[in-house]
């Protein structure tokens, strides 16, 4: 099986592809070929290949999706505030480079399998808590627009045969490793991540703010086997939410406490960010992710595994927590 992880130098991205080289299989499938593309070269991951693609670009992305490619993990994505901020770069990306990956694939006529990243975002404005699989698309943002678009023609193309497509609608990912990002919700992972280096963190909403999260090592789990549910199993909406859980800023702070001490914690100082704001008071947080638990994806057990596995995955050598 050969797979091209299109976002490959992206947390996630550079996470499934380790995650790829340990196991060396997929759906059963032994894995001869594994490549990460990214519009700037990804970093070297030990038995996977590199390659510069730009989803907006058809010449591009034609040399990295060829006939050889049968499995696709669609993670390239313009973030929240970024999209908002710029729209036009959104809709290359977003909604354009998405079609054109899916365009890629139909005129092959291999019907590559394709696993898609979708977003929570697809969800806001009136409709009723809880929000589960049979809630309507609502966005109020433009990425959440562009996302919602993508599933409606991962979910046309699948119809149509041109690809074996699934959508996953992603919680928000923390803890990340790195830097921040140009994502609302950026603030999920610097609020614990740079307090556990010793670091001063920002966090525009109060402790009682309610989200909905899951970790990064859980989300390449889910996404592993996500690849390999049944296609029969799937019925006619390829997208779904993927599981997480719900708590308060305060609970989650709580929990690092737990793992960590006091120290950390001391390190966070609440103070509004104008510029999200809008984007921050449209967020739900009561998701119930039926289908795909049932399909046999998970939720973490608790935010005190996110912390752990940070600490465990990504904690800086030579960083401690004091």
């Amino acid at each position: 099986m050969n797979v091209l992880i299109i976002g490959g130098g992206g947390v996630i991205g550079q996470k499934l592809a380790r995650r790829l080289v340990r196991d060396g299989t997929l759906d059963g499938r032994e894995i001869t070929g594994l490549t990460l593309a990214d519009i700037v070269e990804p970093a070297p991951v030990e038995g996977a290949r590199t390659a510069l693609c730009n989803i907006a670009d058809p010449a591009s992305l034609a040399a990295v999706v060829t006939a050889e490619t049968d499995m696709i993990y669609l993670l390239a994505a313009v973030v929240s505030a970024h999209a908002e901020e710029r729209f036009d770069e959104g809709m290359a990306v977003n909604f354009y480079g998405v079609l054109n990956v899916l365009e890629r694939a139909r005129h092959l006529g291999t019907r590559p399998r394709i696993v898609f990243t979708s977003s929570i975002a697809v969800y806001g404005g009136e409709v009723c808590d809880p929000l589960t699989g049979e809630t309507f698309l609502n966005p109020q943002t433009s990425y959440g627009t562009q996302k919602a678009i993508g599933e409606l023609l991962l979910n046309d193309y699948s119809r149509k045969g041109f690809i074996d497509g699934r959508g996953f609608r992603l919680p928000t990912i923390t803890v990340r490793p790195g830097k921040p990002n140009r994502a609302a919700s950026s603030f999920m992972s610097s609020i614990f991540r740079e307090p556990l280096n010793g670091q001063e963190a920002i966090c525009p909403v109060g402790r009682d703010f309610p989200h909905y999260y899951l970790s990064p090592r859980r989300c390449v789990e889910n996404l592993v086997r996500g690849a390999a549910i049944p296609e029969a199993d799937l019925g006619q909406n390829r997208c779904m939410i993927m599981p997480g859980r719900s708590l308060t800023i305060g609970a989650m702070i709580d929990a690092m406490t737990a793992v960590a001490g006091n120290a950390p914690s001391k390190l966070i100082r609440f103070e509004s960010q104008p510029e999200i704001e809008p984007i921050l008071k449209g967020w739900r947080s009561d998701f119930r992710a039926d289908k795909a638990r049932a399909l046999g994806l998970e939720a973490d057990a608790g935010f005190e595994d996110n912390i752990r596995y940070y600490l465990e995955d990504d904690m800086p050598a030579g960083r401690a927590v004091s």
